[in-house]
């Protein structure tokens, strides 16, 4: 452990430097500047800034022009060629059959007049699994919204 009562020599910190020397260099920078914009020499080289206005000769000259007469173009032919294929086409007709229209009777998404309550009375009755389309299918059979109820 050292004295703290002994003297040695010690330099300045860092930050104590700095607080010296950079407000040292500003006074210097800006006392430099404001010494080059005094200089009373410039003042004799200087323009003044509005020059005094002095009456000019203007010479105006004017050309009239003369219409002059304007050939028409001359009227220009173009002869095409065209050139006309044959071609066979073979007809078709298509035929769309129509779906049989089946009496599906009561509501909802399966139809029939057949009705299951849960998919316990679907097993019971063999029906299962019910698809969408089929009598007895409904939305409260089909868990995932597949369009199978009672997997």
């Amino acid at each position: 452990m050292t004295n703290p009562y002994t003297s040695a020599v010690r330099t300045a910190p860092k930050w104590a430097r700095k607080r010296y020397v950079l407000p040292a260099l500003l006074l210097a920078f800006c006392t430099g500047i404001a010494a080059s914009g005094e200089d009373s020499s410039a003042k004799g080289d200087a323009k003044p800034l509005a020059a005094k206005a002095q009456p000019s000769a203007t010479v105006t000259a004017t050309v009239t022009a003369t219409p002059t007469a304007e050939a028409e173009p001359a009227p220009t032919v173009t002869v095409t060629e065209t050139e006309t294929a044959r071609v066979k086409v073979k007809v078709t007709k298509t035929v769309t059959a129509e779906p049989a229209e089946e009496d599906y009777s009561g509501g909802g998404g399966g139809g029939g007049s057949v009705y299951y309550k849960n998919c316990d009375a679907a097993r019971a009755a063999g029906a299962a699994p019910v698809h969408i389309g089929d009598p007895g299918y409904g939305s409260h059979l089909d868990r995932d919204g597949d369009g199978t109820g009672c997997e």
